[in-house]
């Protein structure tokens, strides 16, 4: 397996962990019999955990693709792996500002992903 193909199950991991210490710390009060219950999301962290949660599931599908796809069309895999783990970093910096209520970095943090997983994408027509 190569480095970028652990980065796609890194995105995965990160994503279900930004929610699991909301859930953890909200015990007792977290019911997992109704995980969903929208009352346990309205203090402020726990709404933003979810947010980022959310987000993770939302960009992931692009990123997993853009990945497969450099892959698939043989473009160089020291690229492939650098774009990955430099999406990788920016999604774990994007959950930090997202939990830490700075919103315009976190906005930031998004666009960059954004062109990276894009970077990602087109990497085998820039790479003809």
């Amino acid at each position: 397996m190569t480095i970028a193909e652990y980065c796609v199950f890194s995105a995965v991991i990160i994503y279900l962990l930004t929610l699991a210490p909301a859930k953890v710390i909200g015990s007792p009060r977290f019911n997992n019999a109704k995980p969903r219950d929208s009352a346990f999301y309205e203090t402020p962290l726990r709404a933003r955990a979810l947010g980022a949660h959310t987000n993770g599931i939302e960009t992931f599908p692009f990123f997993a693709t853009a990945v497969l796809l450099a892959e698939f069309r043989h473009s160089p895999q020291t690229h492939i792996n650098e774009l990955a783990m430099a999406f990788i970093v920016v999604r774990l910096a994007f959950v930090v500002a997202y939990l830490s209520n700075f919103p315009t970095t976190r906005t930031i943090l998004w666009n960059v992903g954004f062109f990276l997983n894009a970077w990602l994408f087109f990497l085998p027509a820039l790479s003809t």
